[in-house]
């Protein structure tokens, strides 16, 4: 069986025979048009060190939760997801090969087959039967000098490529890879600095310490923690940094005053915060980090909405973002607004706001984003980047916020090969999305064409100041 629906270029597009013919004209407006990704999670070392991908398991299946997370419900041990003690790169591989029906209809599945026939020319519907041949088809062609990284980020037509980094991190990749006059894409830094704001992360304490040590210009405590964080972000805007983002388990805001937020903060580093504490503290310095980026020019972004690590034995045993990260629902009316009393008509400020949680776009995200100049609409994310509810993303907001208070795709992905094919998927839904309109004689068809440019390339460049 072949995997040509990888190809077909009608994919995703409407049925109906006359709507199609209008998105694949929406389409062929910005289907070359390069690749921005504001918000993801590829190692800048990878692109630097340009080093092969070790194996088509190690590359396609272990490191991708949206994978390994399926493959776990269907009985299939983590163990087994991992090279590593009896079990090789191609035994991964196997198992995942068996569980490719599990795929099917799953965004997962669509990103998958569109890569293994348009990156690695795959083309052969997988099965466990054909695994192994599956498996040396990938493992040649990664051993070919054209499927390095740099040479990947230049076939995938990425212009802009922004990673997430610890705010302690030397960005030495970065200043490596803006050095090198041969190579010619942006890999920017982001500054993520969620393991230094909660307190209940389990490294919090000790990231604290080194934090004020580095950084805190020789003050200790609170406004040694404080004066640090600034120098750090100031460190990532010198670096090339165009944002800091947020993984917060809500977006609450809160606004302390120095004695108050300082007296929670000795309580943390002494061990002593009570879970009331925690969310005071963290909402508080949610505020801080939106006051920075009014100072500093970063852009904001929150993602909130996470439940992490669900199953605390597999969190023990193969540590975070292996796949029981569970939704939850979310408030952002009064939880952003101590933020937005303060900043959210602040000039030049940008708050990207995400979800999780679907029924927040149009009850509470879409009518923050067409009052306060500052907000603007975060692209379904994580669970949500799907054909489906990207659509839904589209329907709910639009009514309510038009196109140009929203972020442009953001693909949010470790799986670098995976990156032209989710920004393909969004292309198409656009186009799609817009291609209605137009047949409902609701927008004309070349404001449709003006639009999606503006949502594809206009709106990254726009709001992550690119």
């Amino acid at each position: 069986m072949s995997q040509s629906i990888a190809v077909n270029p009608d994919r995703l597009l409407p049925a109906d025979p006359g709507t199609r013919s209008i998105a694949r004209s929406l389409l062929g407006r910005v289907q070359d048009l390069p690749i921005l990704s504001p918000h993801g999670h590829v190692d800048a070392a990878v692109i630097e060190q340009n080093t092969p991908f070790p194996d088509p398991a190690a590359l396609l299946v272990s490191p991708d939760h949206y994978v390994t997370r399926l493959i776990h419900a269907s009985g299939v041990p983590f163990e087994q997801l991992r090279a590593g003690g009896n079990t090789g790169p191609r035994d991964v591989w196997r198992a995942f090969c068996r569980a490719w029906p599990l795929f099917e209809g799953t965004a997962s599945g669509y990103w998958l087959r569109t890569q293994l026939v348009s990156v690695f020319g795959v083309d052969a519907e997988l099965s466990a039967e054909a695994a192994d041949a599956s498996y040396d088809a990938i493992a040649a062609r990664l051993a070919e000098p054209g499927f390095r990284p740099r040479e990947l980020f230049k076939d995938f037509n990425i212009e802009v490529l922004a990673t997430t980094d610890d705010p302690l991190d030397s960005l030495a990749s970065h200043t490596a890879i803006t050095a090198d006059p041969t190579f010619h894409g942006r890999v920017l830094p982001t500054f993520r600095p969620d393991a230094y704001l909660d307190i209940a992360h389990p490294a919090w304490a000790g990231n604290v310490e080194r934090l004020i040590a580095e950084a805190g210009d020789g003050t200790d405590g609170y406004a040694g923690y404080i004066t640090a964080l600034e120098n750090r972000r100031r460190h990532f805007v010198e670096h090339g940094a165009v944002s800091a983002d947020h993984g917060v388990r809500t977006p609450a805001t809160l606004k302390l005053d120095a004695a108050g937020a300082a007296r929670l903060f000795d309580l943390a580093r002494a061990g002593q915060a009570t879970p009331a504490d925690r969310d005071a503290f963290e909402a508080h310095m949610m505020y801080q980090m939106a006051r920075m980026s009014v100072e500093d020019g970063l852009v904001m972004t929150i993602h909130p909405g996470s439940f992490r690590n669900h199953h605390e034995p597999t969190f023990k045993a193969f540590g975070a973002d292996t796949g029981h990260d569970i939704p939850v629902a979310t408030n952002y009316t009064e939880a952003i607004r101590p933020l937005l009393q303060d900043f959210g008509t602040a000039k030049d400020f940008h708050l990207v706001l995400f979800t999780l949680d679907e029924t927040v776009f149009s009850r509470e995200l879409a009518p923050l984003a067409g009052f306060y100049p500052a907000v603007y609409l975060g692209a379904p994310w994580w669970f949500l980047d799907a054909p489906d509810a990207m659509l839904r993303f589209r329907s709910a907001v639009t009514e309510t916020a038009g196109f140009y208070r929203s972020s442009g795709f953001i693909d949010d992905t470790r799986a670098f090969c995976s990156i032209p094919a989710r920004h393909d998927a969004s292309r198409r839904i656009e186009a799609s999305f817009l291609a209605r309109l137009v047949a409902e004689h609701r927008i004309s068809e070349a404001r449709a064409h003006e639009l999606i440019v503006d949502v594809v390339d206009g709106s990254p460049r726009r709001v992550f100041k690119l």
